[in-house]
C-alpha cells in the first residue's frame, strides 16, 4: 500500500512519502522538491510542473496557473469575474455552469474543467511519487485550505479520481501542520498533564489561515479556525505589479496589461523582488530587458515603501488572530507556542504583527514549505495497515455552520435547524427522526453567508424517497443520518423507514430519543414532529445522561401505564442527491477516459522527441569525434564524406525533419550508423585504446612464467618437485607466446592507424590463456612426507600411540575418565614420559 501525502498548493506542490521508518519529501525529475502548479498545452502534448513553468512566457495564453481557487465556483461568481481580466489565459462557462479553462491543445480549441486541470497536476505528482517509491501509487492524502467549502472539496475529490488516486482523506492544511508538529514535538503535553495550546498560522500564496489546537497525550484537537482568503502572497504580488504597471505607464508610456507576455514577465520579476525585500531593507532594482516594443524598463523599491503600499493588507492580519481567541475564550498567556508556516511567512512585517499580537516570539519548528505535505503523509501512514505509527487521535472542526431546511405540513411552512454549528467536531454523524407520509426533501446550506468567501450558501438537496404512511394511516417514522465525513464534506448518508408490525399489551417505559455511538463517533438523535397537524416543528437535541440522572428522572415520573409493546422493522430508503458542482458519474468517467488518452499522447510524444534527440546527439557527437579522438583512424576522404552526411542530416532536422513520426527518426539514425564507415572507425579507435592494455597483461604473464622456469633450472628448493617434461612444455609455450607478441607489436607499430589493425584485442586476450595451461604445472604443491614411526617403549605409548598392554598409573582416575568418555572409545589415558 502506497503512503503518500500531496500538498496541492496554489503556486507550488510538494510530495511526501513514508519509507525507511520516516517521512521524506521527494524530488521531481529536476531534483527539485518543489513542483510548480503549472499546466501548459501544446500542439502535440501537455507539459506539467517545471516544464510548463518554463513555457509561461513563450506559450503564455495556453499555460495555466492559479486555478486552485476556481474549484466549485460558477462562471458567474463575482470572484471569477473579478480575476478574469487579470489572467493571461481565457476562462469559459461549462455546460453545468461551472468555470472552465479555454486553451489550444492538439491544434484545436478545448475547454477543460477545473477538475480536469487539477487532475493533470495530480497525475504529475503521482508520477513523482511512483518514481521515488518504485511502485504504483493509489492511496494518498491531499491537502486543501481549511476555508474550502463543500463544493470546492467535492471538486478536488473528483480531480483525484480523474488522476486515478484513491484519496483516503482531504486534510485541512492547518490540520496537516498540526499533525506534523505533534509527531515532532513528542514531549507534549506538559509534565503537569494539562493540554498545551498551540496556535498555527499558515501564510500561503492564496490565503491566510489560523487554527488553535490542544495537545494532550497523543490527542490532537482543533479548537477553532479563522481565515482570510484575500490575505496571501498573491495579494502582495498584485500590489507590486499594479505599482510597476502604473510607473511604467507614466515613465515609458507602456500599457503593460495589453500584452499578456509582458504581464507574465512582470509578475515573475515582482515575485523575485518581493523575496529579496524580505531579506534586504535597502533600495532594490527591478530591470527587464526588451520588456515591450523592444524597450528596456527599470525601477526600484525598498521594504519601507513596499510596507506602506501594503498597509491595507497588513491591517487584516490581526482579524483572524482575534477571532480564534474569541471563539476559544482563551487568554494570550494560555498559548504555549505560535507556529508559523507557509511561503508568505518570510515577509518580516507579517511576522512582526503576529508576534506583537501574542506578545511572544514565533516558533519555526517545521519546514515552512514542506510541513503540509509531511503532515498529509503522516496521516496516510496512520490510515495505512502497512505502517506502525504512534497513536494519534485527530479531531478536526467544521469551518462553517451548516443548517437543514425542509417543507413541513402545509400549515407550518418551511422549517429549518442548525445541525452542525461552526467549530463542531468532525468527522461526526447525527441522526434525525421525522414523521412523514410521503417522500420529502432536505436542503443543506451554510447558515452564515457573511463567513463564506463564496456567494452561494446552498450545499445541495437530498430527496428521501419511498416514504409511505403506516398501515393505520398515520405518519411513519423516518430516521435520517446526516454526516460531515473525514473530507469535511456534508452528506445525508442514510435514511430508513421504521415500520410497525404488531402490538401487545405490556408495561413498557415511554420511548425516548438518546445518543448512540456509531463508528466511534457520537450520533445525536433529533426528533421532528410532523404528522400533518400542528405539532412541535422544531428539532430537539437530547444528550446522553448518566445512570444517576436517569434513575432520578425515573423516580420523578408518575407510575407508568401499560403501553403496547411495539415490534418494528427497518427498511432502508433510497436517497437522491442533487449536489452543486459535483461531476456526474457519466461526466467523471468521460474525464477519466480522456485523461488516460492524454497520458498516452504525452508518452508517445516523449518517445518521438527522444528519437529525434538521439539523431541530433549522434550528429554532434560524431562531428566532434571526427576531428577529435577518431581523427587518426579516418582517412581524409572518408572524413569529408561522412562530415557532409552529418551536415545534411542536421539541416534535415531543422527543415523537413522538424516534425516527423518516431519511426522516421529511428530509421535515420540506423542509416547513419549502418551505411557509413563509422562503426569501422570507432572499432579501430577502441582497438587502439584497448590493445596496449591487452599486450601489457600478456607480457606480465610471460614474465611471471619465465621467472619460475629460471628458478626451476636453478634447482631452487620450492620448484624441485616439478615434473621436468611438463616444465619443458611450459617453457616452449611461453617462448612461443613471447615471440608472437614481439612480432605482432612490431607489425602493428609500423601499421597505418586508418587501416585494419594487424592484431585485434580478442586475439591477444586468447593468448593470455597461458594461465589456464601453465599455472597448474608451476603451482603444483610439494608431496607430503610422512614422519618416521618410532618404536614403543616399556613405559607405554610414545607420541600419542596407544599400547595394548600398558596400565594406567592411577586406576581410579582411569576408571573415571573411561566412564566419562563412554564405551565407544577404549582408549587408556596417556602417560607423561619422564
Amino acid at each position: 500500500m502506497s503512503v503518500v501525502g500531496f500538498d496541492l498548493g496554489f503556486q507550488s506542490c510538494y510530495v511526501a512519502v513514508a519509507r525507511a521508518g520516516g517521512i521524506e519529501t521527494v524530488a521531481n525529475e529536476y531534483s527539485d522538491r518543489c513542483t510548480p502548479s503549472f499546466v501548459s498545452f501544446g500542439p502535440r502534448n501537455r507539459s506539467i510542473g517545471a516544464a510548463a513553468k518554463s513555457q509561461v512566457v513563450t506559450n503564455c495564453q495556453n499555460t495555466v496557473q492559479g486555478f486552485k481557487r476556481f474549484h466549485g465556483r460558477a462562471f458567474t461568481d463575482p470572484y471569477i469575474q473579478s480575476v478574469k481580466s487579470n489572467l493571461v489565459y481565457d476562462l469559459a462557462q461549462m455546460p453545468s455552469g461551472s468555470t472552465g479553462i479555454k486553451v489550444m491543445y492538439m491544434e484545436e480549441e478545448k475547454v477543460f474543467s477545473i477538475e480536469q486541470v487539477t487532475g493533470m497536476l495530480l497525475t504529475k505528482l503521482k508520477e513523482t511519487a511512483e518514481s521515488a517509491l518504485k511502485k504504483p501509487v493509489a492511496d494518498c492524502v491531499i491537502s486543501v485550505p481549511s476555508y474550502f467549502t463543500d463544493g470546492e472539496r467535492r471538486s478536488v475529490m473528483d480531480a483525484a479520481q480523474i488522476a486515478g488516486l484513491n484519496c483516503l482523506r482531504l486534510m485541512n492544511e492547518t490540520t496537516a501542520v498540526t499533525l506534523a508538529y505533534g509527531i515532532y514535538k513528542q514531549d507534549l503535553p506538559a509534565p503537569e498533564e494539562k493540554p498545551r495550546i498551540v496556535v498555527f498560522v499558515d501564510l500561503g500564496h492564496s490565503g491566510y489561515q489560523v487554527s488553535v489546537c490542544a495537545f494532550n497525550k497523543g490527542k490532537l484537537k482543533i479548537l477553532a479556525t479563522a481565515f482570510d482568503s484575500e490575505l496571501g502572497g498573491k495579494g502582495f504580488d498584485d500590489i507590486l505589479v499594479n505599482h510597476f504597471c502604473e510607473e511604467f505607464g507614466k515613465k515609458y508610456k507602456l500599457d503593460v496589461r495589453s500584452k499578456p507576455r509582458a504581464l507574465v514577465r512582470l509578475y515573475q520579476e515582482c515575485e523575485k523582488l518581493k523575496k529579496l525585500m524580505s531579506a534586504n531593507s535597502s533600495d532594490l532594482p527591478l530591470n527587464i530587458e526588451c520588456f515591450m516594443n523592444d524597450i528596456d524598463v527599470s525601477g526600484k523599491l525598498n521594504r519601507g515603501q513596499f510596507e506602506e503600499m501594503c498597509a491595507g493588507l497588513l491591517a487584516k492580519v490581526e482579524g483572524p488572530l482575534r477571532s480564534v481567541m474569541e471563539q476559544t475564550k482563551l487568554k494570550k498567556e494560555d498559548i504555549y507556542a505560535v507556529e508559523i508556516v507557509g511561503g508568505a511567512s518570510r515577509i518580516p512585517s507579517l511576522k512582526e504583527r503576529i508576534s506583537k499580537f501574542f506578545g511572544k516570539e514565533l516558533s519555526t519548528t517545521l519546514n515552512a514549505d514542506e510541513a503540509v505535505a509531511r503532515g498529509c503523509a503522516l496521516q496516510c501512514a496512520i490510515l495505512s495497515p502497512a505502517f506502525k505509527v504512534r497513536e494519534f487521535s485527530i479531531t478536526d472542526v467544521v469551518p462553517y455552520s451548516i443548517s437543514l431546511k425542509w417543507n413541513s405540513a402545509a400549515e407550518e411552512g418551511v422549517s429549518d435547524c442548525e445541525v452542525f454549528p461552526k467549530n463542531h467536531a468532525a468527522p461526526f454523524s447525527k441522526v434525525l427522526t421525522f414523521f412523514r407520509k410521503e417522500p420529502f426533501t432536505l436542503e443543506a446550506y451554510y447558515s452564515n453567508s457573511k463567513e463564506l468567501p463564496y456567494p452561494n450558501c446552498s450545499l445541495g438537496q437530498f430527496l428521501i424517497k419511498n416514504v409511505v404512511p403506516q398501515a393505520s394511516g398515520e405518519s411513519a417514522k423516518v430516521k435520517v443520518k446526516v454526516r460531515v465525513n473525514v473530507h469535511g464534506v456534508f452528506s445525508v448518508s442514510n435514511a430508513s423507514l421504521v415500520e410497525v408490525l404488531k402490538t401487545a399489551e405490556e408495561e413498557e417505559p415511554m420511548e425516548t430519543d438518546q445518543t448512540a455511538k456509531e463508528e466511534e463517533e457520537v450520533c445525536t438523535v433529533c426528533t421532528v414532529f410532523a404528522r400533518g397537524r400542528k405539532r412541535n416543528s422544531h428539532l430537539s437535541f437530547f444528550k446522553t445522561t448518566t445512570d444517576d440522572a436517569k434513575q432520578e428522572k425515573k423516580n420523578d415520573q408518575p407510575p407508568q401505564a401499560k403501553k403496547p409493546k411495539v415490534k418494528t422493522k427497518t427498511v432502508e430508503l433510497p436517497i437522491e442527491n442533487n449536489l452543486h458542482w459535483q461531476l456526474s458519474t457519466d461526466v467523471l468517467n468521460m474525464c477519466v477516459e480522456n485523461e488516460g488518452k492524454m497520458i498516452m499522447q504525452d508518452k508517445l510524444e516523449k518517445e518521438r522527441n527522444d528519437a529525434k534527440n538521439n539523431v541530433e546527439e549522434y550528429v554532434y557527437e560524431m562531428r566532434d569525434k571526427l576531428h577529435g579522438v577518431l581523427e587518426k583512424f579516418v582517412n581524409e576522404a572518408d572524413r569529408d564524406t561522412f562530415s557532409l552526411k552529418l551536415e545534411d542530416t542536421e539541416n534535415w532536422l531543422y527543415e523537413d525533419g522538424e516534425d516527423q513520426h518516431k519511426q522516421v527518426y529511428v530509421d535515420k539514425l540506423a542509416e547513419l550508423k549502418g551505411n557509413s564507415k563509422t562503426p569501422i572507425q570507432k572499432r579501430r579507435y577502441m582497438e587502439a585504446e584497448e590493445r596496449p592494455k591487452a599486450f601489457e597483461e600478456l607480457g606480465r604473464q610471460i614474465q611471471l612464467y619465465m621467472k619460475i622456469i629460471e628458478a626451476y633450472k636453478a634447482k631452487e628448493e620450492q620448484y624441485t618437485h616439478l615434473d621436468e617434461l611438463e616444465v619443458t612444455r611450459v617453457d616452449k609455450q611461453v617462448n612461443d607466446a613471447m615471440a608472437w607478441m614481439n612480432s605482432k607489436m612490431n607489425q602493428q607499430n609500423s601499421q597505418d592507424l586508418t587501416l585494419e589493425p594487424v592484431v585485434k584485442v580478442g586475439e591477444i586476450q586468447a593468448k593470455t590463456k597461458l594461465y589456464s595451461t601453465c599455472n597448474p604445472v608451476v603451482s603444483k604443491p610439494k608431496p607430503k612426507v610422512e614422519p618416521p614411526k618410532e618404536e614403543k617403549t616399556e613405559n607405554g605409548p610414545v607420541n600419542g600411540q596407544e599400547g595394548t598392554e600398558s596400565q594406567p598409573c592411577n586406576p581410579d582416575k582411569a576408571t573415571s575418565a573411561g566412564t566419562e568418555k563412554g564405551t565407544a572409545e577404549n582408549k587408556l589415558p596417556e602417560m607423561d614420559i619422564d
